[in-house]
């Protein structure tokens, strides 16, 4: 019978997702389960070590059969992005997993949101805020929807994302009103961080590059 923490996954196709997926994957800590919509990136996944459970997140009742048998002791999920025939995954996509990750009493909910949201709204110029307005309102309904859930929660928001290798510079804060840029490569080593961490729990952070700031506020990152 096998010990490591099941990890559950949803985003991994892309992005900041797939950069923790590889992180996971490289980790004999933790098993992983990734969920996927299109059959598409299966065979990729599944090469780098991935177990995969196909579901769409705004189905609520694949869902809630994709996290069943299984005590899944982390969902992490970065979905999020274009809307599909109308609707948006930033939130009705994420409440689908809370709600599933409630009833299949899970032990931690690390929610990637994005600096902009919430309280952090403050930190973003007013033309990118409002350029960013729609998303923003689906991520912090997201946000918002997770902490009333009773799960225990991580919330991380990254600033602007950039694709190049890691910088190690990536760190936590929870000073709402900074902003900057990080690499997605960062963000997942801070998430992976934050994995059944007793600090990270019901916390919700911004993430940044100490090299990438907008101004030159004073930085305090949280360190454990």
């Amino acid at each position: 019978m096998t010990t490591q923490p099941l990890i559950f996954l949803a985003g991994a196709s892309r992005g900041v997702g797939r950069e923790i997926a590889l992180r996971l994957v490289a980790n004999p800590s933790y098993r992983v389960k990734a969920l996927l919509r299109s059959e598409a990136a299966r065979p990729d996944l599944e090469a780098i070590g991935l177990t995969v459970v196909m579901g769409d997140a705004l189905d609520p009742v694949a869902i809630a059969q994709a996290m069943q048998g299984d005590s899944i002791a982390a969902v992490i999920s970065t979905i999020g992005g274009l809307p599909q025939e109308g609707q948006r995954s930033d939130y009705l996509g994420n409440r689908n997993l809370i709600d599933a990750a409630v009833a299949a009493g899970v032990g931690q909910f690390i929610l990637v949101s994005s600096i902009g949201s919430g309280n952090s709204a403050v930190a973003l110029a007013p033309h990118i805020l409002e350029a960013l307005r729609p998303v923003l309102i689906e991520k912090d309904k997201a946000e918002q929807h997770l902490i009333a859930s009773g799960l225990t929660y991580t919330i991380i928001r990254p600033g602007g994302l950039k694709s190049e290798p890691a910088t190690g510079n990536g760190v936590l804060i929870q000073d709402p009103t900074i902003a900057g840029s990080i690499h997605r490569a960062d963000v997942a080593d801070l998430v992976c961080r934050c994995l059944q961490a007793p600090p990270a729990f019901n916390q919700v952070f911004s993430a940044v590059d100490r090299q990438m700031l907008y101004g030159t506020p004073d930085l305090q990152p949280v360190v454990w």
